[in-house]
């Protein structure tokens, strides 16, 4: 877990893991970094996406670990929010999978950014908020009601919010899913954060801005989604130019991991999003220390000799040979010594 400061000195955590091409998820402000990985809704997301990409992960201001009390929280300094990160990381291109609330964001920043943002990925989200849409008549309503229950009810496992809340999200879940909701509720924000979350989100409006987005982009909705409407991401594909769409078979606006349309999803996420290049050095994934490993294996330095050179234990090196060979994509020691070779690693020697 890390912090950083954004352009108003508020905090913002993120974590960083993974390996690959470069990508930021942008969630909804119902986040909890530390608690995303037992969420039943956000950790199949996260190995997903950790299994093959350097993901970042942050909780927007007014979220799970990043400053809850601050002065200004509006859509615009959520913006403002994502452009610190990217400063602070000093991240120059960069993939961007925004889902729910967080898909308005990563519009609204990759319509400004277009150098930096390769790749964008929108899931089960909007480009205008429901006091937005063309909506019938009861909408204005139902929104107030919604507010209201948030006042009431939020982090309550045992109140009527709480399970209206989960069976929108997940109306084919289990009770664990609604405990799951309900945990997650109360480690991302307060009842009173809650309320003014929503209320920017009704707001929220970046049609302009969708139809400036510039890199490739697939939009992805389930068809049966209580909580975006599916004409909304239909709605966005046409905004988008040249965007793809897919619409996923499910009622779950977080769909299940043994769901068939949450396969179809994760096959279509990682045929679209960059692959690190057959040209791409597998080395530049070692770590410093694995760097220092694989140029005395170059040198035909067997274990023992590497270990008293780095000032290491014999089984660190092995852990660290093993580390390189499964990287390398090599089974013996003489395939990595060669490939290492090709590489230029092991001549001249490296000092100790």
């Amino acid at each position: 877990m890390r912090f950083c400061a954004s352009f108003d000195g508020a905090k913002l955590a993120y974590t960083v893991a993974g390996k690959g091409p470069r990508l930021i998820l942008l969630p909804s402000w119902l986040t909890h970094l530390d608690y995303q990985w037992h969420s039943v809704a956000w950790r199949p997301w996260l190995e997903a996406l950790s299994s093959r990409y350097t993901l970042v992960r942050y909780d927007p201001r007014g979220c799970g670990l990043s400053d809850w009390n601050v002065d200004d929280l509006s859509f615009e300094t959520w913006v403002r929010d994502l452009e610190a990160l990217v400063e602070w990381l000093e991240f120059d291109r960069f993939s961007l999978v925004g889902a729910c609330q967080g898909g308005a964001v990563a519009i609204a920043y990759a319509a400004n950014a277009p150098s930096r943002v390769s790749h964008l990925v929108l899931y089960g989200t909007y480009a205008r908020g429901r006091n937005r849409r063309s909506t019938p008549p009861l909408e204005p309503e139902k929104a107030k009601v919604m507010l209201q229950m948030l006042e009431l009810g939020w982090g309550h496992e045992d109140h009527a919010f709480m399970r209206s809340f989960a069976t929108q999200f997940q109306p084919e879940g289990t009770l664990e899913h609604l405990r799951s909701w309900c945990e997650l509720q109360k480690r991302a924000t307060s009842a009173a954060n809650a309320v003014k979350l929503t209320r920017i989100m009704f707001d929220v409006d970046v049609q302009g801005e969708a139809a400036r987005i510039s890199c490739p982009t697939l939009v992805a909705h389930v068809n049966r989604d209580a909580v975006a409407p599916i004409e909304e991401g239909r709605l966005l594909a046409r905004l988008i130019p040249d965007a793809r769409f897919l619409e996923l078979d499910s009622p779950n606006h977080f769909m299940l991991p043994a769901e068939g349309a949450w396969s179809n999803f994760v096959d279509a996420l990682h045929a679209f999003l960059p692959r690190r290049s057959p040209e791409q050095s597998p080395f530049a994934e070692l770590t410093a220390r694995e760097q220092e490993v694989v140029h005395r294996l170059a040198q035909g330095l067997d274990n023992g000799q590497i270990a008293a050179e780095l000032s290491i234990s014999e089984k660190t090196v092995r852990n660290h040979v093993s580390s390189i060979f499964a990287r390398l994509g090599v089974g013996t020691r003489a395939r990595a010594i060669v490939a290492a070779r090709n590489a230029g690693y092991g001549n001249p020697p490296v000092a100790s």
